[in-house]
């Protein structure tokens, strides 16, 4: 079946927030007593749950309550920065250039719903997409997978005919989980690499991964 609907992940992806992604971290970090980390050593640790990722860097597991704690001082610090993100270059274009193909697009992210909406919306994109979704839980970190499952039904769409554009292996994941498509794109929290060793194929771009739609 051809590839009628994109689903594109948030950050990362349509996001470029890598640098207030690693102040964020490194908040979390000094604030549990280490040291601040390089952009590659974040995305050497970067998995899913997200709570392991920060284990191997503090070396250490946390319990439910410094989880919590972790979270918040994450989200709390991503929050202050996040004027200083910017669009992936030619994301505008992109969107556009795909609704004008006849495809339909939807966003889904496991960044906070009540933030994303109106970041999504601040950045004049609502329009292009058929769904928003981000997470409702008070504390993130989770997989992908049971997310777009119901995003997908929520709009009734055959898998079969979807593909989900993101920069995370979790994507892959989550993808092949809910029977759809994928493609990674290396602008983001892992490597290329790890990317790579999904099997799902990877892009240096947005503009990259649309085009390996045809």
């Amino acid at each position: 079946m051809k590839i009628s609907h994109v689903v594109w992940d948030w950050n990362g992806t349509l996001l470029h927030d890598n640098e207030i992604v690693l102040a964020a971290v490194n908040e979390v970090f000094v604030g549990f007593g280490g040291t601040p980390i390089t952009w590659p050593a974040w995305q050497a640790a970067y998995t899913r749950p997200m709570r392991v990722s920060y284990e191997r860097i503090l070396a250490r597991l946390l319990d439910e309550e410094e989880w919590a704690q972790v979270d918040k001082l994450y989200h709390d610090r991503y929050d202050a920065l996040l004027a200083r993100s910017a669009l992936a270059d030619g994301t505008q274009d992109v969107l556009r250039r795909l609704a004008e193909s006849g495809r339909t697009q939807s966003l889904l992210s496991m960044w906070f719903h009540d933030r994303l909406t109106p970041t999504v919306d601040e950045f004049g994109l609502t329009s292009y997409f058929t769904r928003i979704d981000g997470l409702v839980a008070e504390v993130g970190g989770g997989s992908k997978a049971d997310s777009l499952t119901r995003h997908l039904e929520a709009q009734n769409l055959d898998p079969a005919g979807v593909v989900l554009i993101g920069d995370v292996v979790d994507d892959a994941e989550a993808a092949q989980a809910a029977g759809a498509a994928s493609i990674l794109v290396s602008t983001g929290a892992m490597s290329r690499q790890a990317l790579e060793a999904t099997g799902a194929p990877v892009a240096g771009s947005i503009q990259e991964a649309v085009q390996l739609l045809s």
